[in-house]
């Protein structure tokens, strides 16, 4: 039955898509510099912070914007020692109706308050930044089109990376040579034929590390991409599946996949609001530290194999 469901997802997206098709043989970029930055770069250390959902609670409700747990959550992770050497978040920074003024304004607030931290940032599509139903698909030739919360999100937090489309991939490399990483972010609200191709070409791509960023969680099924992008993900390497979504932080072993959808949104579970810190080990495992905000915490801690796998 899964297997069906998932050719279905796909299939529907496929006949109402009219994305220009790209092609998906070309080489992914791999920027030779010091740092993160736009496409990537080479890094000393692997170490970076996840920052989920911060939308408001009630829709057009800019007044309440919960700015001040956003700032603080930014400013736990600045503060962390080691540094993180960049940080990505999971979608929904906005609760905007799409006929209305607010999603420019929405995400000016989160965009101050996230200066709390001084690296980079690498954002994920949610719902919201679509017409906020989890079933919606924007997009140029999509259901949706390019509504108002879509190019807001696409100017303000994707124009200052370059990046073109609500999907990408950022590259890494060890300064030493001794490792290898790619950020594949999928748009699950921004399916379409062109963007399934991009991405079984962007996993096939050899790295010791792969984590992607993907707002919906696997039982997110109304999502026009999960399930078939879930399809793709199973024919290659997988290190993390970083979700939000779900207003909580939780670790699904099974899917290889952590829910940190708690960075200012109303919670849905006990979980406090708090962020995730995913570092490289000397043995070249990957640690995962999930802490709360304000008391810093500790709520799980784990790491896994580059596979996935969890380690010893």
């Amino acid at each position: 039955m899964r297997r069906v469901l998932l050719v279905g997802a796909l299939a529907a997206c496929d006949s109402s898509s009219k994305a220009t098709p790209i092609d998906a043989g070309t080489p992914l970029d791999a920027p030779d510099r010091q740092g993160a930055g736009n496409g990537g770069g080479k890094l000393a250390d692997l170490r970076f912070a996840v920052v989920g959902d911060t939308r408001p609670a009630n829709l057009d409700d800019t007044a309440n914007y919960p700015t001040a747990i956003v700032q603080q959550i930014w400013t736990d992770v600045e503060a962390e020692v080691p540094h993180v050497a960049f940080a990505v978040s999971t979608g929904d920074y906005m609760f905007a109706s799409t006929g209305g003024p607010e999603a420019g304004p929405q995400l000016d607030l989160y965009l101050g308050a996230r200066m709390a931290f001084h690296g980079l940032v690498y954002p994920a599509l949610g719902n919201h930044e679509c017409n906020g139903y989890t079933s919606s698909n924007c997009g140029p030739g999509n259901s949706e089109g390019q509504p108002s919360n879509y190019v807001a999100f696409m100017t303000k937090m994707l124009g200052p990376l370059d990046e073109p489309l609500p999907y990408y991939v950022e590259r890494f490399a060890a300064t030493d040579g001794s490792w290898t990483a790619k950020l594949v972010a999928i748009a699950a609200n921004a399916w379409d034929p062109t963007q399934a191709a991009w991405l079984d070409h962007a996993l096939g791509e050899p790295t010791t590390y792969t984590f992607v960023l993907r707002h919906e969680g696997h039982d997110a099924s109304t999502a026009p991409g999960t399930l078939p992008s879930t399809e793709i993900l199973a024919k290659h390497p997988l290190t993390l599946l970083i979700v939000g979504h779900t207003h909580a932080y939780r670790h699904y072993p099974a899917y290889r996949e952590i829910i940190v959808g708690n960075g200012g949104a109303p919670l849905t579970s006990s979980t406090n609001y708090g962020y995730v810190i995913v570092a490289r080990g000397a043995d070249g495992t990957i640690g995962v530290t999930s802490r709360e905000y304000l008391s810093h915490a500790l709520v799980e801690q784990f790491a896994v194999r580059p596979d996935g796998t969890l380690a010893p």
